[in-house]
């Protein structure tokens, strides 16, 4: 028993330190260090709790004893020690965010949100959240499931406060009308890899809270499905939002497109291709623009020009399942998958989110996207770059993704205000010029 309680702190011990030092290089290592790093970092204080626990439980046995007892034990309290900094760590997402809004906004940005709007702005994590990391949907907000789109069986779900129903037909007033965030799940654009059921959980009930429509979509996955279909799906869950999120409250002229992973590419091409025909067969008139993007985590250069992946296994994926073509064969199909290669100066406004632990997707290739997007937008780019974050920090209620969640529901509520203020402004010209005399000749 000594001996386990020894091997059980070897254990314990190296998975804070892959908290730290993740493993980059080898796609298979690479891929379990980012799975137990994401539980063991994000759930620190749980991961304190269980080791503490299992400490009382050796002891209690009487199996720590001699050398190796107290070796082991002394592993067990660094261990400790280290899961409680990295957990303090999470703190830091506040500043992170903060600064990265404030470059790109301007110091005063809040003050371009109305008092109402700011009202519902939060500033401290949900400590409850926090403890209860899976406890994500709050009873106020609705969850309407498997509602159908597009021509392949596609689903959706959508989020809404119980509170903004008027009626089954709600909000034919568009100024009553709410902003609607369309969420694109990842998972390595692979069947049973992810789904639109258990990604941005709090995000969307945060934002449900604040009476913004959520919907969460889902496309079709390789092998099965080869790129573009992926994206021709999220068009269609666009153009179906576009046309029927009115009966659901939600206001089809403001839309911002978020995703992790796979659907951080996903939906930064929502963002960057509007209106392209080769992503919309049969519904190329449909306009496909949005008002801004969130992508987290995201995957932004198919082709590893840069040489930023730290390893094969995103290029194995794409050329044997996604695109299921050679990049030295077709370079052209990589870069036209590619939200990099997309950019021009009508993007909308991005927030685009990185941790810098991340173990899928290396955070220099979001660092390279966001300067190159903020060189040629004429919109604003913010980039945050998230101490201590794996890949997938925000599924669940962290320090870390509580931060990031209020941070990016500032950039949200900015849009939507400038929008409002656009529309009202664009209004008042429309209502000035109708009421003017017309003029005479002579």
């Amino acid at each position: 028993m000594n001996t386990m309680f020894f091997l059980s702190a070897l254990l314990f011990g190296w998975l804070t330190y892959n908290c730290y030092y993740p493993i980059y290089r080898q796609p298979r290592l690479a891929t379990f260090s980012f799975l137990v790093g994401w539980l063991t970092g994000e759930l620190a204080l749980h991961n304190i709790v269980l080791q503490a626990a299992l400490v009382c439980l050796f002891i209690w046995s009487g199996s720590v004893a001699g050398f190796s007892g107290a070796i082991a034990f002394a592993i067990y309290v660094c261990s400790w020690v280290a899961l409680t900094y990295f957990y303090l760590t999470g703190y830091r997402a506040k500043g992170a965010v903060h600064q990265s809004l404030t470059d790109a906004l301007g110091e005063q940005y809040l003050d371009q949100i109305s008092a109402l709007d700011k009202s519902n702005l939060v500033d401290k994590p949900d400590y409850s959240q926090i403890k209860r990391p899976r406890k994500n949907i709050d009873p106020r907000v609705e969850v309407i499931k498997n509602l159908h789109f597009g021509h392949h069986r596609q689903k959706l779900d959508i989020y809404r406060h119980r509170l903004s129903q008027t009626s089954d037909n709600s909000h034919s007033n568009a100024e009553a009308a709410l902003p609607v965030l369309l969420q694109i799940h990842g998972g390595a654009w692979t069947e049973k890899m992810g789904s639109k059921n258990e990604q941005a959980i709090p995000l969307m009930n945060h934002m449900a809270l604040k009476h913004w429509v959520c919907v969460s979509i889902d496309y079709r996955l390789s092998p099965t499905a080869t790129f573009p279909e992926h994206i021709i799906d999220c068009k269609e869950g666009l153009a179906w939002v576009k046309s029927h999120i009115h009966e659901y409250g939600g206001d089809p002229d403001f839309i911002v497109v978020t995703g992790g992973s796979a659907g951080g590419h996903l939906s930064s091409l929502v963002a960057l291709t509007p209106n392209d025909p080769n992503f919309q067969p049969g519904f190329e008139d449909i306009d496909t623009s949005v008002q801004g993007a969130v992508p987290f985590y995201g995957v932004y250069d198919f082709t590893n020009q840069h040489g930023m992946q730290n390893n094969r296994g995103l290029m194995t994926i794409l050329e044997a399942s996604v695109l299921k073509k050679r990049h030295n064969e077709d370079r052209a199909a990589f870069e036209a998958a590619s939200p990099l290669f997309r950019i021009s100066h009508a993007a909308p406004p991005f927030l685009i989110i990185h941790g810098d632990k991340d173990t899928l997707v290396p955070v220099a290739e979001a660092r390279m996207f966001a300067k190159t997007l903020e060189e040629v937008s004429d919109n604003p780019v913010a980039y945050a770059e998230i101490e201590g974050g794996q890949h997938a920090f925000d599924m669940f209620a962290s320090v870390r993704s509580e931060y990031v969640k209020l941070g990016v529901a500032k950039f949200l509520v900015y849009l939507h205000a400038q929008h409002k203020t656009k529309a009202a402004t664009n209004q008042s010209m429309a209502t000035v010029t109708s009421s003017a005399p017309p003029q005479t000749q002579g």
